[in-house]
């Protein structure tokens, strides 16, 4: 029985993850696994799959599940807790595949975001607008907290503090905030032509803008920051280091 790993969420048809591994797997010769795609119309079919799937080992998970999935989960590592999202599991069956089985949730989104972005952010990047409030956003307000940059965030429906509207994005806050994370699914297939909904006449060379989306390979966003001089990355070395941790640890 080959070790069965796979993507839950809902669309899929944006995601590279399957691709990735596939690839994965036949250039390192692993040859006892194997990793499919679980659209979930809801997130409450997730114990039915797992049930189902006997030879099930782990899950990666992507929009729009990332905070609710922690409800079924038996166990969450720290960084996970703290981030308050969970992208990858582990499931844990007794020996003879009985119906005793155990889900432990990580946040690899973190290291991969990481990873990605401390080689093209300078001293000068104290500050970052975050677009979007889901737990990809999550991870990236972790990491902008361990590195000591200061962000806001920018959600339709702002809840104070740190939360803005895009309507309160004036030429003062887009100059002063030079790193601008795009979380938000805004420009993911098939709605390409879309972007965020930024005042894109204040950027300039300065800034650095980040997609976490990388299908397609440059968003409406990353264009129309390139228009105007900036500094632009899609997710795709982002979601390459998060699926090599995963991996990783469901290898432990």
């Amino acid at each position: 029985m080959k070790r069965l790993f796979g993507l839950i969420g809902t669309p899929l048809s944006h995601s590279f993850s399957k691709t990735y591994f596939t690839e994965k797997f036949a250039s390192e010769k692993i040859l006892d696994a194997k990793y499919k795609e679980f659209p979930l119309k809801e997130i409450g079919m997730l114990p039915e799959l797992i049930e189902k799937n006997p030879d099930l080992l782990g899950l990666n998970v992507t929009i729009p599940y990332k905070l609710k999935v922690m409800n079924f989960m038996d166990e969450v590592d720290s960084v996970a807790n703290d981030v308050g999202a969970v992208n990858t599991i582990v499931v844990t069956r007794d020996k003879d595949y009985s119906k005793s089985i155990s889900l432990k949730g990580y946040n690899t989104d973190v290291k991969g975001f990481e990873l990605s972005l401390v080689p093209i952010i300078g001293p000068e990047h104290t500050s970052a607008l975050v677009l979007g409030s889901g737990g990809a956003a999550r991870a990236i307000i972790y990491v902008l907290k361990k590195l000591g940059i200061d962000y806001k965030v920018v959600s339709r429906n702002p809840t104070g503090g740190r939360s803005i509207s895009y309507d309160d994005l004036t030429k003062d806050i887009m100059e002063s905030h030079s790193l601008i994370i795009n979380s938000s699914p805004v420009g993911i297939e098939p709605n390409t032509g879309a972007a965020p909904n930024i005042p894109y006449e204040y950027l300039n060379s300065t800034h650095i803008l980040y997609d976490l989306i990388y299908n397609p390979e440059e968003t409406e966003f990353l264009k129309r920051g390139k228009l105007a001089g900036a500094t632009t990355k899609n997710g795709l070395e982002m979601l390459k280091a998060q699926a090599e941790k995963s991996w990783e640890i469901w290898n432990l």
